[in-house]
């Protein structure tokens, strides 16, 4: 079955061209079933190509069937001579168009003028910052870049590919971890980028969240090489976020979040789209970001405390260095949209940040139990779930809530060293997890 892409056709990139006669029927009348026919006809041309008849002009009709409409496009007619042409156009050029758009972004701005959503003054002007805090999160991701490939996975190959170096259970860890994240670091990215980035409306909080953004793809990238490196079955892995019941509820969940906000039309300015925004800030900050990748995490470098599958355990504890300055950095951000709009956090706001921090815990606690139906690398279930209401208990005062779940204790304190504390080891037994870049190291 032919998607609705496979409907846009190019003269250019097929021998099949549209006729005179198509051409001025369809400009003539454009209902949606002609232009519909017009279109599959041109792509079944395309099946048994012909020879365009004489013209005294090249045809520059092309037809344009997409999911949302169907038009009628004028191609681009190449000049004989293209320097004169181009001189021509510049010598024409109306620029009355952009003179009101340029108007408003015509004074310099000030840091009174900037904010954090529904900021009028211009955003191509990156100083002078109000968020000292988003530059200086920016410089520390750029000092902390890493690659995947320079982790050494061969230790790992080996412990993967032999029969019994890690049980059945050890095994389905690995590949839960790898096929939950390898798709909700794609989710994380693609929220930013079709989402947040125009919605946020200050030049260095989208500086972050571009560098965000690239740290996602490598994240990405550094789950797809140990799932290479292993000899993975691809499929199976890249698979489970729609086929592994666990996996998939979670990012259901997620993805509910950043629907309306993908929408071109989707825009700030109301009480109700700001809140909308401030939900899904919260959904993938606090909840994906800050929720649903700890059980994962804490699996995956326990298993590197045992010395097993160290080179994934490695790149696991680089990724979360990066997703710990994600989960800080959005905190800040949706702790300041509250500061300026304190009209948003009302109480109903609150009521529902509350519960779908609750949900969260409890679908990565669901999670957790898929993942360890029995004791293993010295944890169980029922410590995760106590580490994950700890956790839950923080996000839930780091965005002034209340805790919901008393007494919960960290039943995993080595966790928290690691993405506390700056590790120093051996260089020749593995990286430094605190590398900075040459650029930004201190020789002092």
């Amino acid at each position: 079955m032919l998607s609705w892409d496979e409907f846009n056709v190019d003269e250019t990139a097929s021998p099949a061209v549209v006729n005179n006669a198509l051409a001025a029927e369809i400009a003539a009348d454009h209902s949606a079933a002609q232009i519909a026919a017009a279109a599959r006809q041109e792509v079944e041309l395309q099946a048994q190509p012909v020879l365009a008849p004489k013209l005294e002009k090249p045809a520059t009709m092309r037809v344009a069937a997409t999911r949302e409409e169907m038009r009628v496009e004028v191609a681009f007619t190449a000049p004989a001579n293209p320097i004169a042409a181009a001189l021509e156009a510049v010598a024409s050029l109306d620029a009355s168009a952009g003179v009101k758009e340029l108007a408003t972004a015509a004074e310099r701005v000030t840091v009174d003028q900037k904010a954090m959503i529904n900021c009028r003054a211009d955003l191509n002007q990156l100083v002078p910052f109000k968020y000292e805090w988003a530059w200086q999160k920016y410089l520390d991701g750029c000092a902390n870049h890493w690659m995947p490939q320079e982790v050494n996975m061969n230790a790992d190959i080996a412990l993967w590919k032999k029969p019994d170096g890690l049980t059945a259970d050890e095994r389905l860890i690995v590949k839960r971890s790898l096929g939950f994240f390898a798709t909700a670091d794609s989710l994380v990215a693609n929220n930013l980028v079709l989402a947040i980035y125009r919605l946020i409306t200050n030049p260095e909080c989208r500086q972050y969240i571009l560098r965000q953004a690239f740290e996602e793809a490598i994240h990405t990238h550094a789950y797809q090489y140990c799932i290479e490196s292993l000899g993975m079955d691809e499929g199976e892995i890249f698979n489970m976020y729609h086929e592994v019941p666990a996996v998939a509820r979670k990012a259901s969940w997620g993805l509910k979040y950043t629907r309306e906000l993908s929408e071109p039309t989707f825009t700030t300015g109301t009480t109700a789209h700001d809140q909308i925004l401030l939900k899904n800030l919260i959904a993938f900050y606090c909840c994906i970001e800050g929720i649903f990748f700890y059980c994962g995490f804490t699996q995956i470098l326990s298993m590197g405390r045992r010395n097993k599958m160290t080179g994934t355990s490695e790149q696991f504890q680089y990724i979360l260095r990066d997703e710990s300055m994600h989960l800080n950095f959005g905190i800040d951000m949706i702790n300041q949209i509250k500061l300026e709009n304190p009209l948003l956090w009302n109480e109903d706001m609150r009521a529902q940040a509350t519960q779908m921090i609750l949900e969260a815990t409890q679908l990565e606690i669901e999670y957790a139990r898929d993942t360890m139906p029995r004791g293993v690398l010295g944890m169980n279930a029922a410590m995760m779930e106590e580490y994950l209401q700890f956790i839950a208990n923080r996000r839930l005062v780091q965005i002034g809530l209340k805790e919901m779940y008393p007494g919960a204790q960290n039943p995993f304190p080595w966790m928290s060293e690691i993405m506390d504390l700056r590790k120093e080891k051996n260089f020749f037994e593995t990286r430094v997890t605190e590398y900075q870049t040459g650029g930004a190291l201190s020789w002092e």
